[in-house]
């Protein structure tokens, strides 16, 4: 079953499909799958089997892509910018029952950010025992920090490691290579917080 966006059971956000999502994005760009993973580094193969729902994109994958797309996180979450706020609400709100949430199995990824292309962008990361945020390291231009909110992860930052519980919170540099890995056999939930981030303008 493809990964699909969701949102809480109490909202009126529609289901949509990533990986059409994903599809339209890259057409909305006039991007071949060979341009594609030329700019991002994912194999073309792999981007059609994301782009048909025949495959689970990692955390690390969908970075890459959304990097090479040069879009924000809220349109990765299938937000356009044009949606209505509940009950007339300011734009710089999001309630939450209008979360949006890309399930990828064992990790599941909850936007808080309000709709809208900004720098700083705010979710809550679930990973379930053995989850990761993909099979390399991640770095690009960007801070990141965090709190973690239940159970324990370990997070890697520069080939250094520290086993993180409910209550640490942490700070770093995304140039350096990370990652984040929860080796418990419980699953762990983190407000993870991206900020500053710089797209690519090379497309």
């Amino acid at each position: 079953m493809e990964p699909r966006v969701t949102a809480t059971p109490s909202s009126g956000v529609p289901e949509f499909q990533l990986g059409a999502n994903l599809r339209k994005l890259r057409k909305q760009k006039s991007l071949s799958l060979q341009s594609l993973a030329q700019a991002s580094g994912v194999s073309v193969g792999m981007i059609s089997q994301v782009e048909r729902g025949i495959a689970n994109p990692s955390m690390r994958l969908l970075t890459s892509l959304r990097r090479a797309l040069n879009i924000s996180m809220q349109e990765l979450f299938g937000e356009t910018g044009n949606e209505i706020p509940v009950a007339s609400d300011p734009q710089f709100v999001r309630r939450r029952a209008q979360r949006p949430v890309i399930d990828l199995g064992i990790l599941h990824k909850e936007l808080l950010t309000p709709s809208g292309r900004q720098n700083l962008q705010i979710m809550i990361l679930r990973l379930e025992p053995g989850g990761e945020s993909g099979g390399k390291a991640l770095s690009y231009p960007a801070e990141k920090g965090g709190l973690v909110l239940s159970g324990k992860v370990v997070l890697s930052v520069d080939d250094v490691a520290a086993e993180l519980e409910a209550g640490d919170s942490f700070v770093f540099d995304s140039t350096q290579p990370h990652s984040l890995r929860n080796t418990s056999d419980t699953s762990t939930e983190v407000l993870w917080i991206i900020g500053a981030v710089q797209f690519d303008r090379h497309l």
